[in-house]
């Protein structure tokens, strides 16, 4: 497990190059994909269920790429990619607690849209509340989480479901990266 606490968009970006401070850790999407900004928060501990917590921020700007697509004339940030943000931060916690391989999605039990970001929001406040993690052929991470725009929960997901393989078999073609 990591002993750092809290990490900077610099130490981000090294993760998502595949090594921070020496290590070799499952990878972030590189911009414009990563929807993290900073980590000021991680704890193998407390959190809702007392196995664990994460806590970051990712700030939305009138020039963020995705208002430009989603939608003309109304922009708002898709809420697949506040989930996305969920899953990466999850994908982390992993890494951090000292898993390697790739990092997947597996899925979310239970997603609730309550309200929009918007280019006005300003920063989303990702929290992830660690339910269990199976270690098997799979590390498999569980957890509920909640993206929020000043103060007010605007996504939840419950069960969201990440793991750690060491390779994935691709249905299509076969091809194991």
């Amino acid at each position: 497990m990591h002993s750092k606490a809290t990490f900077t968009k610099y130490d981000l970006l090294k993760y998502a190059t595949g090594e921070l401070d020496g290590i070799e850790y499952p990878r972030l999407p590189l911009p414009n994909m990563l929807m993290l900004d900073r980590i000021t928060h991680i704890s193998g501990d407390g959190g809702r269920y007392g196995r664990g917590e994460v806590v970051a921020e990712f700030a939305v700007t009138p020039e963020s790429w995705f208002f430009g697509c989603h939608f003309k004339g109304d922009p708002v940030m898709p809420g697949s990619l506040a989930l996305d943000g969920l899953c990466q931060l999850l994908g982390f916690y992993l890494g951090w607690k000292g898993y390697k391989g790739k990092g997947r999605a597996f899925g979310i039990g239970e997603v609730k849209y309550r309200g929009e970001i918007l280019p006005t929001s300003g920063t989303i406040s990702y929290r992830l509340d660690i339910k269990k993690i199976v270690n098997g052929a799979i590390a498999l991470a569980v957890a509920d989480g909640e993206a929020s725009v000043g103060g007010e929960v605007v996504h939840t997901a419950k069960s969201l479901r990440v793991g750690i393989v060491q390779q994935f078999r691709n249905p299509v073609s076969g091809y194991i990266p």
